[in-house]
Parts: structure tokens; sequence; C-alpha cells
């Protein structure tokens, strides 16, 4: 298959990449700037120069692929600028416009998404989020969730969509986020902490995992399935535990809890 791959050069999709290629898929990356231009054709794969504020473009790559894998969004508008509601505006006309390209030809398209805000005191099922809560609608990720719902709905004009809700953390050599962050400050302060008593848990998966999870979603799932991307779901006081020591944490301040009733404090 021809997959065309938008974020194909980002921390996900240049794991999605080789996973395609080695599996015998050509693949199209899409790049906005040299630097991904160069590091997709390094890679093996061919390039198309565009973004996700060019609708026609993407169109165009979606129409000329067996299929396509959405990754990219518009992170620095929406965290670094703020600007949530733009960048998922983007996203929405990006995936109405390969959407609209793929209609009628039973082709496959696979849109990144996330299990995080889908459920409350309880592990996340991928039947989660298909009706969006209240909260979720009220909040800026429920733009971007909106946006997955009218993915799953592309199955209804002859497109085999699916969405991949991606782990918090997609972790990995080479790792920059989260997870990266996180080692980097308990090795600076000498404590690694969490919030109150550590037991909410923080979904998980590798990288290699996440993009093979990519390969098999784009290749094979049904029209309108929705595939949670997780390998670890550890209790938050696990991460904490250094290697073969007790845990030292630092929960963030809390108000002190009342005493039970009929003792004294």
């Amino acid at each position: 298959m021809k997959i065309f791959v938008t974020g194909a050069s980002g921390w996900i999709g240049s794991a999605v990449v080789p996973e395609l290629l080695d599996a015998g898929h050509e693949v199209a990356g899409l790049a906005r700037s040299d630097a991904s231009a160069h590091k997709l054709e390094a890679a093996g794969a061919g390039v198309v120069r565009g973004d996700l504020d060019d609708p026609e473009t993407l169109a165009k790559a979606a129409n000329e692929s067996d299929g396509a894998i959405h990754l990219a969004f518009q992170h620095e508008i929406a965290f670094g600028e703020g600007n949530f509601a733009a960048a998922g505006a983007a996203d929405r006309r990006a995936v109405e416009a390969m959407g609209a390209a793929l209609a009628g030809s039973d082709r496959p398209f696979v849109l990144a998404s996330g299990v995080v805000g889908l459920s409350i005191g309880r592990p996340a099922t991928e039947d989660d989020g298909l009706v969006p809560s209240a909260l979720l609608r009220a909040a800026p990720p429920g733009i971007r969730q909106a946006t997955a719902l009218f993915a799953l709905s592309l199955r209804g004009v002859g497109v085999r969509s699916s969405v991949l809700r991606f782990a918090p953390t997609v972790h990995g050599d080479g790792d920059n986020g989260f997870i990266a962050t996180y080692v980097r400050v308990a090795r600076e302060k000498g404590v690694s902490g969490y919030v109150g008593d550590g037991a909410h848990r923080w979904p998980a998966v590798h990288r290699s995992d996440a993009a093979r999870l990519a390969r098999l979603a784009v290749e094979a799932a049904p029209a309108g399935s929705v595939l949670h991307a997780v390998g670890e779901a550890r209790r938050a006081r696990e991460h904490s535990t250094h290697r073969g020591s007790r845990p030292r944490c630092s929960p963030a301040p809390t108000r002190p809890a009342p005493a039970p009733r009929g003792r004294r404090p």
C-alpha cells in the first residue's frame, strides 16, 4: 500500500514510517520544513510539502494514496501559544479534507487521538468517549474528541476509518517529553514526586508498540474501530520508585484530612 502520513517526522511518526516501510508499504510523509523533508528522505519515504493549514494539499495526497494515517497536530499553537481552539479547528479541517478525498473508496483512514479524560475512577475502554460528557464538551480537548467522532462517522461514506487513542506518555530512546523531564527533575532534586497518595494510574506505551498498532490499524482495522495504544498503566507512585530502594516522594500540598468521628485528633 502507499500510505500518506501526516506528522511523519514527529516523535511517533518517525517510528511509524520505518514500521510501514519494513512491512513493505510505500510512505509519503507530510513535511512543512526542509529539515523534516530531509529526515523523511533519509528514512526512505517520499515527501509531500505542506502543513495542516493547506487542506487542498492534504486532500490531494490522500486521494493519491491507498490510505492515510493522520498523526499531526499543531502542538505549538495549542500549547505554546495557548490557542487550543485554533489548533483544533485546523485539525478538523484537515480531517474533513482527507475524509472527503477518501470517501466511497473503502480505503483506510487512521486518526491519532488520546485516552486522557475518557473516564474517572476506573480504567477506560474503547466504548468510552463515544458520547462526549458535558465536562469534556466544555473543555478545550473536547474539540479534538469531536473530530475523532467525526472521523469514525466517515465509515458511513465509504471510508475504513479508525481512531487510535494514544496513552499520554509515548516513551522510548531519545524521548524528550514528559517522562524524560520527570526523570531529569528527579535526578536534579534527588526526589521523585507524585500527587496525593500516588494511587492514580498514568497510562504509557513504548513508541515502537504504538507504531506497530498504527500499522495494523491501517492494514486491517474494521471501519469504525477504536483502538487503545496503551502498554502500561502503573500507579504514579510506582513510576516514582527507585530501583533497589524505597520511593522518596514529595506529594503536592493538601489540606489535612479531618479526624475520624468519635476520635480525638
